[in-house]
C-alpha cells in the first residue's frame, strides 16, 4: 500500500485533491466528474480558456479555482 504522495496533490478551490500527475486540466476535470465546457478555470492565478484545457498540464502543487457556470433566467 502506497500512501498518497504530496507530489500527487492539486489544490482545487482550497481543497487538496489527489490526482494522477502530470495530466491536463481537461482530464482532471473529467476525473472530478465535471464537464469541462461547464466550468471556468483559473490555474495558478491565470484564467484558462476552455480551448486550452486539453493542452494545459497540471503539476504537483498547482492551484485551481473552478467555478461551475449556471445558465438560467
Amino acid at each position: 500500500m502506497t500512501p498518497t504522495s504530496v507530489q500527487n496533490i492539486i489544490i482545487a478551490n482550497g481543497q487538496k485533491i489527489p490526482a494522477a500527475l502530470p495530466c491536463s486540466i481537461e482530464n482532471f476535470l473529467t476525473a472530478q466528474k465535471l464537464l469541462p465546457r461547464s466550468v471556468v478555470v483559473e490555474h495558478n492565478g491565470e484564467a484558462v480558456a476552455p480551448s486550452e484545457f486539453i493542452n494545459r498540464q497540471l503539476q504537483p502543487g498547482d492551484r485551481l479555482e473552478i467555478v461551475q457556470v449556471v445558465a438560467g433566467g
